[in-house]
């Protein structure tokens, strides 16, 4: 990743940091996937990243400033965790989730996430983000009794996934 953007666009700046598909499934998965873990990543990728790409992607986001990397002691694993700025790519997931069903064919269970964060709107995606920096940053979520975002996600991915068995 590059220090200076090779111009001052807005919109080039945020595709120099996000624009290869890697880095925004890895971003997927940590955000909706819970997956903060190297291995986590390479075994649980639907896409199957190899891992000498998921390496890669792993330490241009951290340099990116969209994850940290806590080291791991010896014989345990290292940690990934979202920064605000990772944090802050929820509408832009949800933006590529809402195009993708609309342009692209999609599976009733890999889309349903999708489909429901579109459909709530901007409540849902706070929600998801104030759970996020709850996990991720260790700020607690100003309204706690609000149903956990991630929760009505895998409960609707669930459903479906019962509903097609």
């Amino acid at each position: 990743m590059r220090d200076e953007p090779r111009s001052g666009c807005a919109i080039n700046a945020a595709v120099e940091a996000l624009g290869d598909r890697w880095s925004l499934i890895v971003l997927r998965d940590v955000i909706f996937g819970g997956r903060r873990h190297f291995r986590d990543l390479l075994v649980n990728s639907e896409e199957g990243i190899a891992s000498n790409i998921l390496s890669s992607r792993l330490k241009a986001l951290v340099a990116g400033g969209l994850l940290t990397h806590e080291e791991a002691e010896r014989g345990r694993r290292g940690t990934y965790s979202l920064t605000e700025a990772g944090i802050q790519t929820v509408p832009i997931m949800v933006a590529l989730g809402s195009w993708g069903l609309r342009h692209r064919p999609t599976t009733p269970e890999l889309s349903v996430r999708a489909r429901l964060l579109e459909e709530a709107g901007p409540s849902l995606w706070k929600d998801l983000m104030d759970e996020l920096r709850e996990v991720h940053l260790g700020i607690s979520r100003p309204n706690p009794d609000r149903p956990l975002a991630s929760r009505l996600l895998q409960e609707a991915y669930e459903r479906v996934m019962a509903e097609s068995a």
